[in-house]
């Protein structure tokens, strides 16, 4: 039996090559850094590393010891969850291990089987793993388009549920959240937004796209992830003291999670508090997007989207295509990422770059300057 499930495993590995598409680890410590989502520098600051350092040793263990509804909650961990809820003006917020898992989590408990979800076609695998283990119907909508998601939202009577993102990671454009609002108010649907690409980099402080605009209220649930901006990993999800309550006693990635450990839960809080006192980094990064936009502006690179965030994309159709260009930049000394389908649709290949507060003016000047001359006719 074991085998056989080797032989199939090997056939879809080969599949995928055939494709231009298997995946591989990879480790670029020497490269100049344009595609990791560190982008205000978190996960490599020296001052924050010294202060989470500081920190811990105020700490009286390292390891959590179980699931919070067992042995792992503790007076830390609600205190940095107080403590976020303040930056993110939020009535409650949960502490989860993983963007991934607050996003799969959030929905599948939430959400019903009868009731209807109605999601951006670009939202993250991990939102699209959530609506699929909650058994709803689910209906996309084409991206960022209002007219559609008016027209679907007319279509379905019920409990409704608009899915979407602040950030879209792959392309960096935002979504229209105050028409969003609007259109969800008219047909009394709930928003789930995931602000992931948001946190750190939208906002007087990083806080995101809702509390930028002004309408955190508005949103049934917010979902702020560590892993990017904030330089850890982790996520929290922000919403009502009901809706807390609710995943407490229903959300199973929750109830049967070990809880977070205290080093996550440290670098977490230093970081909150880093982004609160030193607006250096986000002044260096927002200095960076502006030198971006204006190369761009400069040159005839044909953008996929609006550039409002930190993630920039140019379709080069083809897994082999775009492939050879992030080899042709990586022998260069540069560190851009191919998105290959099936992560994008076929034809809609493309090299992702991220901006971060850390990368000088030169060694974005040099990239545009070596990228323009590689890309493909």
């Amino acid at each position: 039996m074991m085998e056989k499930v080797h032989e199939r495993l090997q056939r879809e590995l080969q599949t995928r090559e055939e494709q231009h598409a298997l995946r591989k680890l990879s480790v670029t410590d020497d490269l100049i850094d344009l595609a990791s989502n560190d982008y205000l520098g978190f996960a490599k600051d020296a001052q924050l590393r010294a202060m989470i350092d500081e920190e811990v040793k105020s700490l009286p263990f390292v390891g959590s010891g179980g699931s919070r509804l067992l042995t792992g909650n503790n007076a830390y961990v609600e205190l940095v969850e107080k403590e976020i809820c303040e930056f993110h003006q939020s009535d409650a917020a949960l502490f989860f291990n993983s963007g991934y898992e607050a996003n799969s989590g959030l929905i599948s408990c939430v959400v019903h089987r009868h009731d209807i979800i109605l999601y951006d076609e670009l939202i993250h695998a991990s939102l699209r793993e959530g609506i699929k283990l909650s058994n709803a119907k689910a209906y996309a909508f084409l991206h960022n388009d209002i007219h559609d998601l008016k027209a679907k939202l007319e279509m379905h009577k019920g409990n409704v549920f608009i899915i979407t993102e602040s950030v879209f990671s792959m392309d960096g454009d935002l979504c229209p959240l105050i028409e969003i609002i609007e259109i969800a108010e008219q047909f009394q649907a709930a928003i789930i937004l995931d602000e992931a690409h948001a946190t750190g980099v939208i906002g007087e402080r990083g806080e995101g796209l809702a509390q930028y605009l002004g309408v955190q209220d508005s949103i049934f649930a917010r979902v702020h992830t560590f892993g990017k901006a904030i330089g850890a990993n982790g996520a929290v999800i922000l919403g009502s003291l009901i809706l807390r309550d609710y995943l407490i006693n229903f959300c199973k990635p929750f109830i049967y999670t070990t809880a977070p450990n205290y080093l996550q839960l440290a670098a977490v809080r230093m970081a909150y508090r880093f982004l609160r006192e030193d607006t250096m980094p986000l002044q260096h990064l927002r200095a960076n997007l502006e030198l971006m936009k204006s190369l761009l502006e400069m040159s005839n690179f044909r953008k996929s989207v609006s550039t409002n965030s930190a993630i920039f994309s140019f379709v080069v159709p083809g897994n082999d295509r775009v492939k050879s260009l992030a080899a042709a930049m990586r022998s260069n000394g540069f560190d851009m990422r191919p998105i290959l389908s099936p992560t994008v649709p076929a034809g809609m290949e493309r090299i992702r770059i991220c901006v971060h507060a850390f990368n000088t003016h030169p060694e974005i000047e040099g990239a545009i300057r070596i990228l323009a001359s590689n890309m493909p006719n």
